[in-house]
């Protein structure tokens, strides 16, 4: 019992000194076949070289101002000797001749930095070891005196120019003024458009026509006024004043004499009065109505026996009052002796003077 326990020792310690002595030979071998084919044997160790560290850019410790003269040595590789040129690249670098010439966004920004006009703080000696602020930040940026373009990229459109001194887009005439011609044009009104009128703070037509005739052949003497009384005006012909007179004297009206329209002035041409509706083209005045016949009746008041012109005169007087919200004529006041003033005046309450 004893022998055999000792042979089995001296195999264990045979076969350990083997396996030790295989694995400092030939390396650890895997107890498997690896892919089917291959064995993996020991891995031997390969020296690592050391790692080169290089500057991407070179660098100076050189001062800012020696340092600048090596920038600009990369800036003489172009042709211009002054860097590389974005403007030229985008094509607004200059102008066909007797067109305005087209600034690039960063000569525009130098000439508004050389000029003060910037609305950044400007800094003198950029560059250099002792840079110093030359002007505070602008609060407004003073206009272009040369008018020049300035070319700017957006990102949602191709090249556009913004021009300094561009003029104001013209006024677009409003819904209720074309409207108004409209219906003038339908009556078989006849008229023409004038420039705006601005006589000051307190005078003016913003948009004036001259009428100079109302339909169905009756003319007037062309007067400046606005749409509206001019509307107004010849709706009252048309539906009151031409009847009134077919009724009385068999014929119809050939002209009416217009005293007045626009005028600058106040009411009553008084220094002290309000602002006269004539002020701003809302008035008219009549003077003489003109028939077919050739008979010509004056406003002014008549005598006791002038029943037809009464008449007439008292029925297109009184029916004005619905086309007009001041009516005045001879018999009102002292200033109303020779004529009908008609006028479009608007007042809070709704009321209409008809005098």
């Amino acid at each position: 019992m004893s022998y055999g326990f000792i042979s089995k020792r001296a195999v264990f310690a045979l076969l350990l000194a083997s396996t030790i002595s295989s694995c400092s030979t030939d390396g650890l071998v895997p107890p498997a076949p690896v892919d089917n084919a291959t064995r993996v044997g020991s891995i031997a160790r390969q020296p690592v070289a050391p790692v080169s560290r290089t500057a991407a850019y070179p660098m100076t410790q050189m001062p800012v101002q020696q340092a600048g003269a090596v920038m600009e040595s990369y800036a003489g590789s172009t042709p211009s000797g002054e860097g590389i040129n974005m403007d030229e690249g985008l094509g607004v670098a200059s102008a066909p001749a007797g067109q305005p010439r087209v600034v690039g966004l960063a000569e525009e920004q130098a000439l508004d930095i050389a000029e003060g006009t910037t609305s950044q703080p400007v800094v003198d000696g950029i560059g250099t070891d002792q840079p110093v602020l030359v002007a505070p930040r602008s609060p407004a940026l003073s206009p272009d005196p040369a008018g020049q373009q300035v070319a700017m990229l957006h990102p949602d459109a191709p090249m556009s120019t913004m021009q300094t001194d561009m003029p104001a887009p013209q006024d677009i005439m409003p819904a209720s003024e074309a409207s108004c011609r409209a219906s003038l044009r339908k009556m078989g009104a006849t008229f023409r458009e004038i420039p705006r009128i601005q006589d000051g703070a307190n005078c003016g037509i913003a948009w004036p026509i001259k009428l100079s005739g109302v339909g169905g052949g009756v003319s007037v003497n062309e007067t400046p006024m606005n749409c509206q009384v001019a509307l107004a005006f010849a709706q009252w012909t048309r539906n009151e004043l031409v009847p009134s007179s077919r009724a009385r004297y068999f014929s119809g009206v050939k002209k009416v004499q217009l005293m007045g329209g626009y005028s600058c002035r106040r009411m009553n041409s008084r220094a002290n009065n309000p602002w006269s509706e004539h002020a701003h083209g809302n008035a008219v005045d009549i003077g003489t109505i003109v028939l077919n016949s050739g008979k010509e009746i004056d406003v002014r008041k008549k005598g006791f026996f002038s029943f037809r012109e009464k008449g007439l005169l008292n029925t297109v007087r009184s029916d004005s009052c619905r086309y007009f919200n001041t009516v005045l004529g001879p018999g009102s006041d002292p200033d109303h002796w020779n004529h009908f003033h008609f006028d479009l005046r608007s007042r809070n309450s709704g009321y209409r003077h008809c005098g």
